[in-house]
């Protein structure tokens, strides 16, 4: 049975990855892939999302989005991925144009025409927020939301707390955490460890001997590089393919747990961390004095473990 997919994403060399995942697998219809402004900006992101979807003969429209986040300034993340994304191949430009119909507008008309469609994000979450705010309608015909976001009661990689796409704009991964979508939060760490994309599996994806697993590669050196740089593991991390793993399979997850869970807006210290409520202190009348937490309800699946092996697999065979 063919499901269908709506994928936003600030597409970069990790999200790249992601789209083709999701364009070779065989019983998903992605209806519409639309572009937020995070890693680089929402035109380098739009590019890259057309260069990608002509490398795989796919064709689906792109819908270009937000420029910035809701409430602050962009700051993206060149440095991690090359100035334009793709670690600076200098790959040609795409022959194909996005849609005119702007992101929020797409995201809406596409819930809409597709009750029970898989929302899958792995950028910043401003689209998604602006378009649960105009139009909380849609909020139930969506039957998962999978994010690429967040660090569940671990480190950040663009703070000490905060992983990237939700620093970047907290407040609307808020809006979003806190919509009644069915949010999945797939975060960063599951990309790290035993899941990284090591020296052996790289030379794995050479011998693949194929367009798109030389692409894969090439287009993460940058990348590579950068994570090194960052935490000095040696291989390339992919968050954002691990999540649309989880998204392709749920059983890629290996443990999960629902959770109430709040994004910090208020501090600079803080700003965008993932304050996951692993042991339900939430509304705890023991506590009420020291905090009167904001949710009392368990709003968010949090996925802590993946099948390393058979996440690799499935990247694998999107290659061949």
């Amino acid at each position: 049975m063919t499901r269908t997919f709506l994928i936003d994403t600030d597409t970069a060399s990790d999200d790249a990855v992601a789209l083709i995942m999701a364009l070779r697998a065989p019983d998903v219809d992605v209806k519409a892939i639309t572009i937020v402004s995070g890693n680089v900006s929402v035109d380098k992101g739009t590019r890259n999302a057309l260069y990608t979807l002509e490398l795989c003969g796919a064709n689906v429209p792109v819908y270009r989005g937000a420029d910035r986040p809701l409430l602050r300034e962009p700051a993206n993340a060149e440095w991690f991925h090359g100035i334009d994304g793709l670690g600076d191949q200098n790959y040609p430009p795409p022959e194909g144009r996005p849609e005119t119909t702007h992101a929020v507008d797409a995201i809406i008309e596409t819930i809409l025409a597709n009750p029970g469609i898989v929302v899958v994000t792995l950028g910043p979450l401003t689209n998604l927020a602006l378009a649960v705010s105009r139009a909380p309608e849609i909020v139930p015909l969506v039957s998962r939301c999978v994010v690429m976001g967040g660090a569940a009661c671990t480190v950040g990689n663009t703070t000490p707390a905060a992983e990237f796409n939700i620093w970047y704009d907290p407040e609307a991964a808020r809006i979003v955490f806190l919509s009644g979508l069915p949010v999945e939060m797939v975060g960063w760490e599951l990309c790290r460890f035993d899941a990284v994309i090591n020296p052996d599996n790289i030379a794995h994806v050479r011998s693949l001997n194929t367009t798109l697993a030389d692409f894969v590669i090439d287009c993460n050196a940058r990348a590579m590089q950068a994570a090194f740089e960052q935490s000095r593991e040696i291989g390339i991390a992919l968050p954002d393919p691990v999540a649309m793993a989880v998204a392709l399979d749920p059983t890629i997850c290996t443990r999960s747990s629902k959770h109430a869970v709040d994004v910090e807006t208020q501090s600079e210290l803080t700003r965008g961390m993932t304050v996951v409520d692993q042991l339900g202190v939430s509304g705890d009348s023991r506590n009420g004095r020291l905090w009167k937490p904001v949710i009392e309800r368990s709003n968010v699946t949090v996925c802590w473990e993946i099948n390393v092996p058979r996440w690799k697999e499935m990247l694998y065979d999107a290659l061949v």
